[in-house]
């Protein structure tokens, strides 16, 4: 069984997050999920106002724990073959954890851009939790670059760590409107006397392998004046 300690749900198979599961959780809760799950698998899609495997997803954080409840969400989305209508509804119904869980299902249940709305939502708000999910496989295969350039950016200014971003490398290679928007942020946080995020340097070195990043005591002394505001 793939060891998937630290892997996103969005990059993991569902087989090996079941796996994954089934070697973690106690008694109880694994014969919640199996539950869960074959009725997800006998009520598929959308029927009435609200499924029986909905209201699995609601329970699943009591349930299996905040550690295990996005693998478990993803499971049940998939056992229930969720597509576009089901992701949709369950994201705007549904709290933040739900929505994030949709996020990390995508790659799993939407071959297309159709589900691309969800992710531009997602990119829209401050929860860094669902920035990171928003910016897993399904983003970096559909999100325009346009899009997806800003996707970026969001991730250096709430904080979030460029590594939750899918296939970076490949996207961010020799892109050079990214490099003049990430040139841009960088200037106006020096002239506003903050310090660049770390991640920018990783992010500029991509799009121009020649780039080099700044010295370390440059850094150091961003950082240090960045400690004299706080």
């Amino acid at each position: 069984m793939a060891d998937l300690r630290g892997t996103s749900p969005a990059l993991a198979p569902p087989a090996d997050l079941h796996g994954h599961l089934m070697a973690r959780l106690g008694g109880a809760a694994r014969d919640w999920l199996d539950r869960a799950l074959d009725e997800a698998a006998a009520q598929p899609g959308i029927h009435g106002p609200v499924t029986v495997w909905e209201l699995r997803l609601a329970e699943a954080g009591r349930r299996c724990g905040p550690e295990h409840a996005d693998a478990a969400r993803v499971l049940i989305l998939h056992a229930a073959r969720a597509g576009t209508d089901a992701v949709t509804r369950v994201y705007f119904q549904g709290t933040a954890a739900e929505r994030r869980a949709v996020l990390y299902a995508l790659p799993h249940l939407v071959a297309g851009p159709d589900a691309l709305p969800l992710v531009e939502d997602a990119l829209r708000t401050n929860d860094t939790r669902l920035l990171a999910a928003a910016v897993g496989p399904y983003a970096a295969r559909h999100l325009a670059p346009h899009h997806w350039r800003h996707a970026v950016l969001k991730c250096l200014f709430t904080g979030v760590p460029v590594d939750e971003i899918t296939d970076l490398d490949r996207r961010a290679h020799a892109d050079v409107e990214l490099a003049r928007m990430l040139g841009d942020y960088a200037a106006e946080r020096t002239a506003a006397g903050r310090p660049v995020p770390e991640d920018l340097y990783r992010v500029l070195t991509l799009t121009d392998p020649t780039a080099t990043p700044p010295a370390p005591a440059a850094r150091q002394g961003a950082r240090d004046s960045d400690a004299k505001e706080s």
